[in-house]
Formats: structure tokens, sequence, C-alpha cells
């Protein structure tokens, strides 16, 4: 005679109508609408909260890799100097520091990683004028704007800083 395995489902004080009645659909399980809108407004009031804090952080930091950016550019027209007794024309730009414009004999490049100028990170291009206003040359980020100048977060920023 075969012995008959106990369901699975037997535990010691439960019934078969127990189970029944706990696998069973009532119809009541899930949330109510009451618990779905406290939960959505918690959520809310910590997006609140904590949102500005990240969009402030991401605004800083893209300021500090534009800074960081700027100082590499620097060290790299530095040099381009030291090589070829002069910094780059304005028309030559910062294109001579990854290929060789036409009147520098000394170049011994390329002065950056990469085939190409990096963008700011907002996706424009650093300006760079030889001479400068206020040195050697002036090399800068337009910020968030995209123009010269600006106040605040939207300022520009600019290699005078270094020196």
């Amino acid at each position: 005679m075969k012995s008959e395995v106990p369901p699975v489902k037997h535990v010691v004080g439960w019934s078969r109508a127990r189970w029944e009645k706990a696998e069973g659909r009532s119809g009541q399980e899930g949330f109510t609408l009451i618990e779905i809108l406290v939960v959505i407004t918690i959520i809310g009031l910590i997006m609140g909260l904590v949102g500005p804090r990240v969009l402030n952080y991401l605004g800083q930091s893209k300021a500090k890799t534009a800074d960081i950016q700027i100082s590499s550019l620097a060290s790299a027209l530095d040099l381009y100097y030291l090589d070829n007794g002069r910094y780059p024309t304005t028309n030559e730009g910062l294109t001579a520091l990854v290929k060789r414009p036409a009147g520098a004999s000394n170049w011994n490049g390329p002065y950056l990683k990469g085939s190409a100028v990096p963008l700011d990170p907002w996706g424009n291009s650093y300006v760079y004028r030889q001479p400068g206003q206020h040195g050697a040359y002036d090399l800068s980020s337009n910020g968030p704007t995209g123009r010269e100048g600006g106040s605040g977060e939207n300022t520009a920023i600019t290699n005078r800083s270094r020196r």
C-alpha cells in the first residue's frame, strides 16, 4: 500500500477551508485610492525638497568641468608656446593644438588627446583670442547661455582667474 504524500500546503493548524479562503480572490486585495494618493503626495514632497538641490549641483559640476577643461587647454597652450616660441593666433585657434598650423615649424603635437578640441560642458566651442585683452591670450567658455558675459550661474568661465 502506497502512503499518500501530504499536500505541500499542509500546515499544522490550518484547515482545508482556511487554505481555500487564503488563496481565493475576494476582491479585497490591492491598494485603496487614498493609499495611492498619500504615496504620490509623499513622493512629490520629497522631489520638491531634493530636486532643486540636485539641479544646483548639476549646474555647479558643469561650471567646475569647464574650469578644469580651460586649465587643461591653458597647459596645452603653454606647451605649444614652449615648442614654437608663440601662442597660436586667433585665426589658427585651438585647432593648432591638435593639427599642425602652416607657420609652426617646431610643432611637436598634438598637445591634446584625441583628434579634436573638446567642447565645453554645454556643447559650445571654447572662445580663444590671441593677443588677449587680459594677458597673452584669453580663453573662455560662454557658459550655459552660449553668449559672452552673464551673471550668477550664467556667467562666462575664463582663464583670467588662473593668472
